[in-house]
Formats: C-alpha cells, sequence, structure tokens
C-alpha cells in the first residue's frame, strides 16, 4: 500500500468523495453533516491523501490545520466493497504522523452517532482518541460524536 500526498484531480478519488458524502447524507439529517466537498477539501489548511495498491484506490483521508498546535482529521473514507484491508488504519496512522510533525499538540474529529459510524469511532479509540466535547466551530449535536488525541 501507498499512501500519497493528492491533488484532488483524479476520477476515481472523485468517486470515493462522492460516495463519501452520499453515505453521510443518507446516514445523518444535513444539518449535522460536516463532511468536505472537493471544492472545501482544495482550500488552503488542508492537506488530502490517498491510499492505493497499484492503480486501485484503497482510501483516503485529510487533515485540517485549525490552528498552530490544533488539527482536525477529515474525510477518512474507504471504498465499501475495500473496507477491513488496513487502508483506514495505515492513513489515520500516516495523519498522526504528519500532525506531529508540525506540532500540534491536539488532532480531533467529528463523527456520527449512529451504528454505521461505530467501526470508525474503534478504530479511533484503537490508537488513543477520547471523548470530547465540542472544538473549534463545531457546536453540540446530538449527531455527532467528538472525539480528540493529544500527541
Amino acid at each position: 500500500m501507498k499512501i500519497e500526498l493528492d491533488d484532488l484531480s483524479r476520477d476515481e478519488v472523485h468517486s470515493l468523495l462522492n460516495e463519501h458524502l452520499q453515505s453521510m447524507y443518507e446516514l445523518s439529517p444535513p444539518e449535522s453533516v460536516h463532511a468536505l466537498d472537493l471544492e472545501k477539501l482544495r482550500k488552503p489548511g488542508i492537506t488530502f491523501w490517498t491510499a492505493w495498491k497499484d492503480t486501485q484506490l484503497l482510501g483516503c483521508g485529510a487533515l485540517k490545520e485549525l490552528d498552530s498546535k490544533h488539527g482536525e482529521i477529515k474525510s477518512m473514507r474507504t471504498p465499501k466493497a475495500l473496507r477491513r484491508q488496513g487502508a483506514g488504519r495505515a492513513i489515520l496512522a500516516h495523519i498522526i504522523e504528519a500532525a506531529r510533525s508540525r506540532g500540534y499538540e491536539r488532532l480531533s474529529l467529528e463523527t456520527g452517532t449512529m451504528q454505521a459510524f461505530q467501526p470508525a469511532q474503534r478504530l479511533y479509540q484503537s490508537v488513543g482518541f477520547t471523548y470530547c466535547g465540542p472544538f473549534g466551530e463545531y457546536a453540540e449535536d446530538p449527531n455527532s460524536v467528538f472525539m480528540t488525541l493529544r500527541l
């Protein structure tokens, strides 16, 4: 598996991000969907990576800088047909290492509360993330879970 910095130009990446957004809107009310679309992922302060096995896209993830000491994980996604192969864990480890190399003291994320989000929560917990309150521009939301990792 190869993880690479991605410029968001490939069709495979667009398809995966569309799958991600569609899934988020199916699982959560619109006001509780915080997933970023292609345009927002291209904004300054966001770094986006993809994981590949040869020419097959295995997953993606992004790191958004909230401030000089705090980052947020965004757009973590593995194609539904390719889950449970380690791509999500590999991308997460890559993002954590990038956050540490930037000197961040904290890495946080928002995910959903529904049953479909339980595997993601377990993944984050397995590397040390703990539940916390809202951060950044988030507010309390019964459809959101907030997690953080001290680096």
